[in-house]
């Protein structure tokens, strides 16, 4: 759980370490300004942005029921956030796992791309795609009821 949350809190805390620093030596302005940008850093890099993560077998199991695709992410990694955004409200219809929080969402990502962690992948009727085409994504997802 802190491993997700590491990288964000180092952002905030950096931000506000520079923005200190620079309210003391009387820019304000500059202040806010970096404080922002790291926090939205932080943010961007956190697990905020995406729905709430299952786990890996509980969303193998919806799936195998449902037919609604697995998407394997970790917080910080900027072509999870371009899928995740792309993919709009959509994304709340997959499953979501993150692998940094879930050693068995690891292993089965290890297992479709030859040994590496590498995200997002999603896996959909015993097919994986690794950084797939949000598009492709979408036309995986059955219509909604």
């Amino acid at each position: 759980m802190m491993r997700a949350w590491s990288r964000p809190v180092l952002f905030a805390l950096g931000g506000a370490v520079a923005a200190v620093g620079l309210v003391s030596g009387g820019s304000t302005g500059a202040a806010v300004a970096v404080l922002s940008v790291f926090m939205l850093l932080a943010v961007v890099n956190s697990p905020l942005p995406f729905p709430r993560s299952v786990g890996a077998l509980e969303a193998q199991r919806r799936s195998a029921v449902d037919g609604r695709p697995v998407v394997f992410w970790r917080p910080g990694c900027t072509y999870c956030l371009r899928l995740r955004l792309r993919l709009g409200r959509t994304a709340r219809r997959l499953y979501w796992v993150d692998i940094s929080r879930d050693p068995a969402g690891a292993a089965a990502v290890r297992a479709v791309n030859d040994g590496d962690e590498t995200v997002p992948t999603v896996v959909v009727a015993q097919k994986s795609r690794t950084n797939p085409d949000p598009d492709w994504v979408r036309e995986q997802l059955s219509p909604s009821p």
